[in-house]
């Protein structure tokens, strides 16, 4: 057996991994193609490059990812440490400055003298999990070449579905006159509230979001141009799956015309300091830097061409005059049929030397790949020294997401955390916020209890 663990990838489920396997005091061999190949969403040398939104989603203790943020925090996980020490303002969410986050896990990986950083493309899997433990956490954008090699370890043909990104704007570009800060439920006027008090409060409150309100008029004829723009034509790919949880703006518009006032423009929660009514729809813009300076639309994943996403997306009462610094791409995400294939540690079944970790094993979102990354190369350690391994109980959200992907499922989709996978109560509980909180502390109990 080799005296190291191979992981391949270097994103966040990789970055994870290693960190885990190298604080327990085992060497590793940690694979990153960049700088010498890049996938088509990357472009930054740094590991832990965060391509689609910069947030890491909610840390509200009644909410499923922000109770999996809280397991990884006790468990001390590496990129949620630094996840929470590069925060930018997003009200509830947890959300980073993408650059300084991917620069700091950098560092980090890179100062650990257990860690060795390898530079190079990885296309026989076989052969280096012949004497040695391998985790396999390639992300979403797979190489073609491992990809076929994945696909001859596995024995499946295909696997892959669609995802999509959203543009970022400058803030200086944006039109102030008609966007406002603040953050869903605060912006409403509180009951006997003075008007002149309540628009105080808005201008003041330390808010998270810029809000553009859109009238029925003015949506209207936004989302009439959205479902008639210009799309990229995909001619290089085979099969176009793409998946709920980040589906293209347009696409998403075109199941009706309300669909986006009751997804990412819903109103609910805000008040027009114009009018000082509730608007027919709103776009909401999330900080994505640390010094507040660009800002991307939430919920506006898209794979039109460049020239309509500015187009259409400056006909958003507030951006006529956007600046477009990125704008949103759809690109291929990888993944293999882990039902099948893997245990609840990740495991490969049919080669007790191979782990699977991050998107490619059908967890969806950053701190779901980061929670698999840590399962996998917690299990990577306890074979490299041949000892049990370690499964986390299926009352913990981090346990949860592992027995879903082990569990046989015909119709297996990516899946993000969710209060839904996890085992019902022993009670009936109507009020659903108090639901989740009890789920919340059992599962937090089930961990701090558990012997690692």
């Amino acid at each position: 057996m080799k005296d190291y663990i191979t992981v391949i990838g270097g994103g966040l489920a990789g970055c994870e991994a290693a960190y885990q396997i190298a604080k327990r005091g085992i060497k590793v061999k940690l694979y990153e193609m960049k700088p010498t190949k890049y996938t088509e969403a990357h472009s930054n040398q740094n590991l832990a490059e965060i391509v689609c939104s910069n947030s890491f989603k909610s840390n509200l203790h009644t909410n499923a990812c922000g109770l999996l943020k809280e397991e990884l925090r006790y468990l001390d996980s590496l990129l949620i440490r630094i996840a929470d020490e590069t925060q930018v303002p997003a009200g509830q969410a947890l959300a980073v400055d993408r650059e300084i986050f991917a620069q700091r896990v950098t560092e980090e990986i890179e100062k650990n003298d257990f860690i060795q950083i390898i530079h190079e493309e990885v296309t026989d899997i076989k052969k280096m999990s012949e004497d040695g433990i391998v985790i396999i956490a390639t992300g979403p954008l797979t190489s073609k070449s491992l990809s076929e090699n994945i696909s001859k370890i596995t024995g499946q043909d295909k696997f892959y579905f669609y995802d999509a990104a959203a543009p970022i704007v400058t803030k200086e570009s944006i039109n102030f006159d008609i966007a406002f800060y603040g953050n869903r439920y605060e912006q409403e006027k509180a009951k006997g509230e003075d008007e002149e008090d309540w628009k105080n409060r808005i201008k003041q409150q330390d808010a998270s979001y810029i809000n553009l309100p859109m009238n029925q008029k003015e949506y209207e004829k936004f989302y009439n141009e959205l479902i008639n723009a210009e799309v990229v034509t995909l001619h290089d790919f085979e099969k176009r799956e793409i998946f709920e949880g980040c589906m293209p703006i347009e696409i998403m518009a075109k199941r009706g015309m309300d669909t986006l006032r009751y997804g990412p423009l819903k109103p609910v929660g805000f008040d027009d300091p114009r009018t000082g009514r509730r608007p027919y729809a709103i776009v909401q813009l999330r900080q994505d830097d640390a010094h507040a300076t660009i800002y991307n639309l939430v919920g506006f994943q898209t794979n039109l061409k460049f020239g309509e996403q500015k187009r259409v997306f400056q006909m958003i009462p507030g951006l006529e005059n956007a600046e477009f610094v990125k704008y949103g791409v759809m690109h291929r995400n990888t993944y293999i049929n882990s039902t099948k294939l893997l245990n609840n540690t990740y495991q490969l079944k049919q080669n007790k030397n191979i782990f699977f970790a991050g998107q490619i094993t059908g967890v969806e979102g950053y701190v779901e790949s980061i929670s698999s990354g840590m399962v996998a190369g917690i299990n990577a350690c306890q074979l490299y020294q041949n000892k049990g391994k370690i499964t986390f109980s299926e009352l913990t959200m981090i346990g949860a997401l592992a027995k879903y992907i082990a569990t046989n499922n015909e119709k297996f989709q990516p899946m993000n955390a969710n209060f839904g996978i996890l085992p019902e109560l022993g009670e009936k509980i109507k009020d659903k916020k108090l639901k989740y909180e009890k789920l919340a502390d059992r599962a937090l109990s089930a961990l701090k209890n558990k012997k690692m």
